[in-house]
């Protein structure tokens, strides 16, 4: 592509997002990209249209496996070949096959039964109908800071009153509670409750990670109340955050468990719901009690099959990713002092909080022109995510920590409070 053929290319998105979609999101495309769109992925980089390259630590934690990882678009490829589209009257052998290993996959012999969607907010519809119709009950506790989606059964359990507070009434009967385990008895008090519903790590609420004693004791409290436990893991499972399930990892015994975004494979969008045999009861008496025209399509089972080999082929490299990334990170924090107040994560998610939503925010569109893609967290604005791909080499993380820290060093003044009289190391923790 020549200089003037991206240029073409760029100006004609970029209209047709500020005309036909959303000026503000033109807007903001164009300066994170500096006039540049995307045009191409491969592994941890990405090409822009003006012929400069971009690592890809962001993609809101889809890209585990990288661009266009090769195992899953040959999956994919050999699937369209076949059957790209189910007649859903007939049984699919490559969806029923994704079932089986997910089954396998998760937690054997416990989370035995499979609910297919397309993307997080799917997957959380679905676990929330399940769990008021196997229960009887209808009332659902999440957690201050949660994220779950923006559909209007899952912004019921989502925290952030930004997104809630114009749609409301929303979906009854859902009640947040700090994630403290004195706050558990309360939680419990007056109405039984249906199910508890919790993200292990809350990312878009600021790579927050909750305690697994917490989880635990809330867990342990849910089902002595008789109450389901739903982990949602759709940013967090699929090693994003080291072990296959941040929940089980932790002695949780959750009832379903969701996976999203990666599990696709970064190529075709992708959920699931991995369920008990009680807590799935309602789909095994009635299928069509909860059903979507592309559940399950072959297309996203193929490419679902070909990730969770591949993920854990790459399992190894995650932890070495881990600790370039901690160590990286803890220094950067010790030197912006003054700018950096907090670094947290876990595996191949971690949050860097600055000391305001507008430092933040330069920081995000610099990193951008300079060449590092990163992901906003829409609940903490002056928190952004790194969220690396398991393929991205010792070379990348480095690169990616140096653009960073360049990036920190030169933002204004205007956006540098004055430096905090304790030392940084005593805020951060990992």
């Amino acid at each position: 592509m020549t200089a003037s053929d991206g240029l073409g290319a760029a100006r004609g998105a970029l209209g047709a997002t500020r005309s036909h979609q959303s000026p503000q999101l033109a807007l903001m495309y164009g300066m994170n990209g500096s006039g540049a769109i995307e045009m191409r992925g491969e592994g941890a980089r990405l090409l822009l249209s003006d012929g400069r390259g971009a690592l890809d630590f962001g993609s809101y934690a889809v890209t585990l496996l990288g661009q266009r990882h090769p195992a899953v678009l040959a999956a994919v490829r050999r699937e369209l070949d076949a059957m790209p589209v189910s007649t859903r009257v007939l049984a699919n052998r490559t969806t029923a096959e994704l079932a089986r290993r997910l089954a396998a996959w998760g937690d054997p012999g416990r989370l035995s039964k499979v609910w297919l969607g397309l993307n997080g907010c799917d997957a959380v519809e679905a676990a929330l109908k399940l769990a008021r119709l196997a229960s009887g009950r209808t009332r659902v506790i999440a957690i201050e800071g949660a994220y779950h989606g923006k559909s209007l059964g899952a912004l019921a359990a989502t925290w952030n009153a930004r997104y809630r507070r114009d749609l409301e009434p929303l979906l009854g009967g859902v009640t947040h509670m700090p994630a403290d385990p004195a706050a558990i008895p309360a939680a419990f008090a007056g109405d039984e409750v249906a199910a508890v519903l919790v993200e292990p790590v809350q990312g878009e609420g600021g790579v927050e990670p909750l305690e697994p004693g917490f989880l635990r004791a809330l867990a342990d409290a849910a089902h002595a109340h008789g109450a389901f436990v739903i982990a949602d893991e759709i940013q967090t499972g699929l090693r994003r955050c080291g072990p296959r399930l941040v929940s089980t990892d932790a002695g949780v015994r959750p009832d379903a468990v969701l996976l999203g975004k990666a599990l696709g494979g970064g190529v075709q969008p992708l959920s699931a719901v991995l369920a008990t045999p009680e807590f799935y009861a309602p789909l095994t008496a009635d299928p069509f009690a909860h059903t979507t025209t592309f559940s399950g399509h072959p297309l996203g089972a193929a490419a679902g099959l070909a990730s969770l080999a591949a993920v854990e082929e790459l399992a190894p490299r995650g932890a070495v990713l881990e600790r370039l990334l901690a160590d990286g990170l803890a220094r950067i924090a010790d030197r912006h002092s003054g700018l950096v107040t907090r670094v947290r994560g876990r595996g191949l998610m971690w949050g860097v909080e600055f000391a305001t939503a507008a430092a933040a925010g330069d920081v995000l569109m610099e990193l951008g022109r300079k060449g590092l893609v990163v992901s906003p967290c829409l609940g903490r604005p002056e928190v952004l995510r790194l969220l690396p791909p398991l393929v991205a080499s010792d070379d990348d993380a480095e690169e990616a920590l140096a653009i960073l820290d360049a990036v920190c060093a030169a933002v204004p003044a205007e956006f540098r409070p004055p430096r905090p009289q304790q030392e940084l190391s005593s805020k951060w923790r990992r």
